[in-house]
């Protein structure tokens, strides 16, 4: 059992490296405590990129009209490059699996009060875990240029699974503060990328499926409300 036991640390930990070493270089830029802006030369450079759209992942809500301090960076990240032109769609994607968690009526109405015209919101109610939200982007929403907006140790297996199910992604980092709970978080994101790794190579279909909602249409039927 011992020797099982390091056995398979061994083979988990040689993943985790090979996921971060495979990803980190498509992490192009990072908000942070040090870094609150895009430069002008930043911004043409994503630009360049030519994504369909901007992927916010979500992060948990404190109650049913406000984001945890971790989403709410996010969504200020992902505000920012839209506001900026790096993509002219949003696509939200979270759990929807009950009223009492509903992080996409969340996110949706953040960036709605931020500006952003309706049309160009895309939400997945069905984006359960980060597998489910990078398969529906290439299935329900025929995403092929992804920009992915998340934390910096959530990044790397978010563009692992994203390139392996076909999509050609770009991480911008959102690491504005130090988060409480981070090490658990690690903890689990260490597991989570060994599971996906294997998630991907069957290529699993996602929980839920849908009708096929373009990235380069209207967003409103997705909204739900």
């Amino acid at each position: 059992m011992i020797f099982l036991a390091v056995f398979l640390g061994v083979v988990g930990m040689m993943i985790n490296n090979y996921v971060v070493k495979e990803e980190k270089d498509k992490i192009a830029y990072a908000i942070n405590e040090n870094k609150n802006t895009f430069s002008n030369s930043e911004i043409n450079k994503i630009k360049g990129f030519g994504a369909d759209c901007i992927m916010i992942l979500g992060a948990g809500i404190k109650d049913d009209e406000t984001p945890t301090p971790m989403l709410k960076d996010r969504l200020d990240t992902g505000l920012m490059l839209y506001q900026a032109g790096a993509a002219s769609k949003i696509l939200l994607t979270g759990d929807n699996g009950s009223k009492e968690h509903n992080e996409i009526h969340v996110m949706l109405n953040y960036v709605k009060e931020a500006g952003v015209p309706e049309e160009d919101i895309f939400c997945d109610h069905a984006g359960f875990s980060t597998y489910d939200s990078m398969y529906r982007a290439k299935k329900i929403f025929q995403v092929s240029n992804l920009i992915v907006v998340t934390q910096t140790y959530h990044e790397y297996r978010s563009l692992y699974i994203g390139e392996k199910l076909g999509l050609n992604v770009m991480g911008i980092a959102s690491d504005q503060m130090k988060y409480a709970g981070q090490p658990a978080r690690e903890v689990r994101e260490v597991l989570a990328r060994v599971k996906d790794v294997f998630k991907v190579m069957i290529k699993s279909k996602s929980i839920l499926g849908g009708e096929v909602i373009p990235i380069n249409g209207s967003g409103i039927s997705s909204h739900g409300e």
